[in-house]
């Protein structure tokens, strides 16, 4: 037997209204906004990730799915989505449009590293990319939009860490400082910190390491190092993360994972979800559009983790029920025909409808109907389709009456405002 490989997995039916939920109120809130979606490629030539993410980082260096395609060019699924958008906007002239370019998008990613829960090699994003202003309005834009959206889908318990991690000039001098403190505790730390203590320093801010975490603790701060124009930018972000009532946290530790983060730097994180705790994270990138030979351009954007968010979803509302309107049972070769045809016209008047298609006798469809959760059943004897009319039997009551096929067809929107009555009771 074939199984899925290690780090994927089947998202079922079952859960799969999680995912919608999830995308239709993305959708919703961003478009309220005026994000126009955008559908890159899911590979790209391994280049754009190697130039845009930096091949210093742990994404490139260790987490990469690459492979050479039968033209001989080395090709990457994506790790990542931000690269793809900022590629799409220079292939395709989008800054020759003028102004702000608001983009979101949603699919997989990939990255090789060891599965758990929330966390696959095969990952699902949610993500926006503000492209063409330096205004510190549009990274609290962008904050505030995500946190929409995981307010509108009940989440609570939520805290936003924000950092600055300054410009190329500021992010210089500050490595010197944290490389110079870190230097006399090198044995003490992790393997990978002391492998990137000369590659990328920032990153042992992130380490998870106990030990590592406890010098990092006093290592130089980065708002220490900041230029006047990169304080400037900050403390208008934190003064607009207040006026719109937003609470944060100056995390002096989060440098975020990829090179191309300039300024701002923030992750909204859920207590609910354990050592895995953030569900959203993101920053400005001002130098990633000229870097990947575009145009100067200023961005900010941000992503949210999908199966880390149906997980949370999942402890929240339990597991979601998709149950038909009406549960329609059929018994006869003229009815059974005639069920279909009726099946069609409920749905194209905006009922769901769950068919039988078992053949099997009333009694056995009947407890089909009970288990389906539908609110009530439509009955279709040969008798009933030669006369063309229909039982419609509510399942809670037991309330049945015979209806002429018309007049059900006629009493459609009716029907919607009791079915959603009787739902809402549940």
């Amino acid at each position: 037997m074939i199984q899925a490989l290690r780090g994927t997995r089947d998202i079922l039916p079952e859960e799969v209204g999680y995912w919608q939920l999830i995308e239709a109120t993305a959708r919703e809130i961003l478009g309220r906004a005026i994000y126009q979606e955008i559908r890159p490629p899911i590979f790209e030539q391994t280049a754009l990730f190697e130039r845009g993410i930096g091949e210093a980082t742990d994404v490139v260096g260790k987490e990469m799915y690459t492979f050479k395609d039968r033209g001989d060019r080395f090709l990457t699924l994506r790790p990542e989505g931000t690269a793809g958008v900022v590629r799409a906007y220079i292939s395709n002239k989008l800054y020759g449009q003028g102004g702000v370019q608001r983009l979101w998008y949603t699919g997989p990613m990939f990255r090789y590293e060891r599965p758990q829960a929330g966390r696959q090699r095969q990952f699902h994003q949610v993500g926006l990319e503000l492209l063409g202003s330096k205004a510190p309005r549009a990274d609290v834009e962008v904050i505030a939009l995500a946190t929409d959206i995981l307010q509108a889908l009940g989440l609570k318990n939520l805290q936003l860490d924000i950092n600055s991690v300054g410009n190329g000039s500021d992010r210089q001098q500050y490595r010197e400082a944290l490389v110079n403190y870190l230097e006399p505790y090198k044995e003490e730390l992790d393997q990978d910190s002391q492998d990137r203590l000369t590659r990328n320093p920032l990153r042992i801010l992130d380490s998870k390491d106990p030990k590592t975490q406890e010098i990092a603790r006093n290592a130089p701060k980065i708002t220490e190092h900041l230029s006047d124009e990169s304080k400037k930018h900050f403390d208008t972000v934190l003064q607009l993360l207040t006026d719109l009532d937003i609470k944060y946290q100056i995390n002096h530790c989060l440098v975020r994972g990829l090179d191309y983060y300039t300024h701002t730097a923030f992750e909204i994180i859920s207590a609910d979800l354990g050592a895995q705790a953030t569900v959203c994270g993101g920053g400005r990138y001002d130098g990633l559009v000229s870097e990947l030979g575009g145009p100067e351009t200023q961005a900010v954007g941000w992503a949210i983790g999908m199966e880390r968010l149906v997980l949370l979803l999942q402890e929240l509302q339990g597991n979601p029920v998709n149950n038909p309107d009406l549960y329609l049972v059929s018994r006869g070769e003229i009815a059974e025909a005639k069920s279909l045809i009726l099946a069609q016209k409920l749905r194209n008047a905006g009922l769901s409808i769950e068919l039988d298609l078992s053949g099997s006798a009333f009694g056995k469809q009947f407890k089909r109907a009970d288990r389906s959760g539908a609110v009530a059943c439509l009955i279709l004897g040969d008798a009933e389709a030669e006369n063309m009319t229909v039982n419609l039997k509510w399942l809670a009551s037991g309330e049945q009456q015979t209806l002429s096929q018309s007049n059900l067809l006629g009493m459609t929107e009716e029907l919607k405002t009791k079915i959603a009555e009787i739902k809402r009771s549940f």
